[in-house]
């Protein structure tokens, strides 16, 4: 058991991570987009972008299964290509990417929009191109908005479970992380183990959280210096 647990969280952590690591650019861009737009169309690209915090996880994973089934357009698409995604890791990573990408967004774009716009602008008429006054100016003074960000990804990726179920399925070894290893002790009566599982995520979601509020607090002290 304790070389299944270890493997488990070990794919549970390393789901999180890759899954946070593949939204962090388009949603930095995503981000940065928002906070300096203010045309026509921003209010529709939030509330887009916005949906999988208030939409069921559960109606997430089936527009997913949806759009990459054999039959759909970018199924065949990956199918003609050898690239399985349905029932595999990697629809587990792609599910808890979706997921996680509104806050990602929603917390980088904070910062950036605390980004005083007269220091870029210096920035701009000392010689920076547009792309090198956001890698020194925005960026840096942004980075806590964006770290913030991507451990709320993280944590949000760590316990997903309704869009993976769905997209991924429950296949231990193959698919299954802790969230969807305490449902499935839960439903097979095993309830000792599946309390075990859930304290092992309460630790890693602690751990989480824990350095998401230190930064937090950092950048509200940073904030009233």
């Amino acid at each position: 058991m304790e070389e299944g647990l270890t493997g488990l969280v070990l794919f549970t952590v390393a789901v999180a991570a890759l899954s946070t690591a593949l939204i962090l650019v388009p949603g930095v861009a995503a981000a940065y987009a928002l906070a300096r737009w203010k045309g026509p169309g921003r209010g529709v690209m939030e509330t887009v972008l916005a949906l999988p915090l208030v939409l069921p996880p559960t109606a997430v994973g089936l527009v997913l299964l949806e759009l990459l089934a054999r039959d759909s357009v970018l199924g065949r698409m990956l199918d003609a290509v050898g690239v399985e995604v349905v029932f595999t890791p990697k629809a587990v990573v792609l599910a808890s990417a979706v997921m996680a990408f509104p806050l990602l967004v929603r917390s980088a774009r904070a910062g950036f929009e605390e980004v005083d716009p007269r220091l870029v602008a210096v920035a701009r008429t000392l010689g920076s191109t547009r792309t090198q006054a956001f890698f020194r100016v925005t960026l840096p003074l942004a980075w806590r908005g964006v770290l913030t960000g991507a451990l709320l990804a993280f944590s949000r990726a760590l316990g997903e479970f309704g869009a993976t179920v769905l997209v991924a399925g429950n296949i231990p070894g193959r698919t299954q992380t802790l969230s969807l290893a305490i449902f499935h002790r839960t439903q097979t009566g095993q309830d000792a183990e599946a309390l075990k599982l859930a304290g092992v995520a309460v630790v890693l979601a602690f751990g989480v959280m824990y350095v998401t509020e230190a930064v937090t607090r950092r950048r509200g002290a940073r904030g009233l210096a």
